[in-house]
């Protein structure tokens, strides 16, 4: 069997960055950074008032001064200050050459035209005074090739002079279902034997905003049907089929991708749940096999298809980040092969707690369902009290 680390590098290793596109910033939020960005502008271009309040010669304190014109926001100085003159002046407004500090309203007294500093009022040099650049200067590389894009830096390429931002395009990917006895979300009787198949929606919960989503159903236990399915998905960017990835009798998906002309690589990963897997490729298309029990799937889906996905799209950083937490449940030791357990997360004081969660079987949706997180247990590793130091996958991981 192969180790997480080395079969999931075999499987980014297929994973040639998507092509470049520029979006509007509104669709840039969360997606990383595919190209060099530069600020095309210094911010702010001027000193700018940082309270409102008076513009003056600090070395004149306390006064008086004859206020000599009001300087609002977005308007140019009318004239430079002359001594002993000050300006009405307003948050964000040009300081006018001649005043190297603003008195704020507070601390001033006007009597008509006269403006005196209140007694006890401080002023120095560049007091309250935003300096040119004190943001960014132009030409500054502010955004990180490969890093998402976070509303915060968003909007820093806004003030930068960008309205639209270089990204890699979203990978397109399309689920199939296999199985005969799955049934429609929604069928109101499946029968006996049969099971709503749930993994499909639940994929797609997880890929939000990662990739765009196809839904080629369910298709039945018949090599044609299979083998149709396949052919509407070849066009992707990455086939994700469910379940039929082992070599069981009913298990059709690699002689169907085979027969498509597909180059298929059928793998055991030492991980639990999720240890058959299906990598490959059909054309230009990556083919991703996941198991068909859901947590199985979820678990593989975290560790092999968000990880690709976001190679696709040029992230730095695209496989999901463990995180350190204590147990607060005791353990046995592990067998031999890297156990994710489903756990809920807590906070005590600054700690993370990561309590495991039972029945720990790979069909229980209702446990993953209330889960946040998964326990990662290293192979062979020995029994764990409560209080153990332990690393956990954010079992969401949107922003990892």
């Amino acid at each position: 069997m192969l180790s997480l680390a080395d079969a999931r590098g075999r499987l980014l290793a297929m994973a040639g960055p998507l092509p470049l596109e520029l979006v509007p910033l509104a669709e840039a939020a969360g997606r990383p950074l595919a190209a060099r960005v530069l600020a095309r502008r210094t911010q702010p271009p001027a000193p700018l008032s940082a309270m409102d309040g008076y513009a003056v010669r600090s070395a004149e304190a306390p006064g008086p001064w004859r206020v000599a014109f009001e300087q609002a926001a977005g308007a140019p100085p009318p004239r430079p200050l002359a001594p002993g003159e000050a300006a009405r002046i307003f948050t964000g407004a040009l300081v006018p050459d001649g005043a190297d500090a603003i008195l704020i309203q507070e601390e001033a007294g006007l009597d008509g035209a006269t403006l005196r500093a209140s007694a006890g009022a401080s002023l120095a040099p560049s007091q309250h005074i935003r300096p040119a650049g004190i943001d960014f200067a132009e030409g500054a590389e502010l955004l990180g090739v490969g890093e998402p894009l976070t509303p915060a830096a968003v909007g820093l390429a806004a003030a930068m002079g960008h309205a639209a931002l270089p990204v890699r395009r979203r990978p397109r990917v399309a689920l199939l279902a296999t199985g005969d006895e799955l049934a429609p979300p929604g069928d109101p009787l499946p029968g006996p034997g049969r099971i709503v198949e749930a993994v499909r929606p639940m994929l797609a919960a997880l890929l939000a905003g990662h990739a765009e989503i196809r839904d080629l159903g369910i298709a039945p236990d018949r090599s044609a049907d299979v083998r149709a399915a396949i052919a509407r998905g070849a066009d992707a960017d990455v086939l994700v089929t469910i379940g039929g990835a082992s070599v069981g009798a009913h298990d059709l998906v690699r002689p169907a991708l085979e027969a498509a002309g597909g180059t298929i690589d059928s793998w055991k990963v030492a991980i639990r749940p999720g240890k058959p897997l299906i990598i490959g490729r059909l054309t230009r298309t990556i083919v991703l096999g996941l198991p068909g029990n859901p947590a199985s799937a979820y678990v593989t889906a975290l560790l092999f298809l968000l990880p690709l996905l976001r190679a696709l799209a040029g992230h730095a950083h695209p496989v999901v980040r463990e995180m350190p937490a204590r147990l607060a449940a005791p353990l046995p030791a592990n067998g031999s092969r890297r156990d994710h357990l489903r756990a809920r997360l807590e906070w005590r004081g600054a700690e993370r707690w990561a309590t495991p969660l039972i029945p720990d079987d790979s069909s229980v949706l209702s446990v993953l369902a209330v889960s946040d997180a998964l326990i990662v247990r290293e192979p062979h590793a020995p029994a764990a009290a409560i209080g153990a130091d332990i690393m956990v996958l954010d079992s969401d991981s949107r922003d990892s």
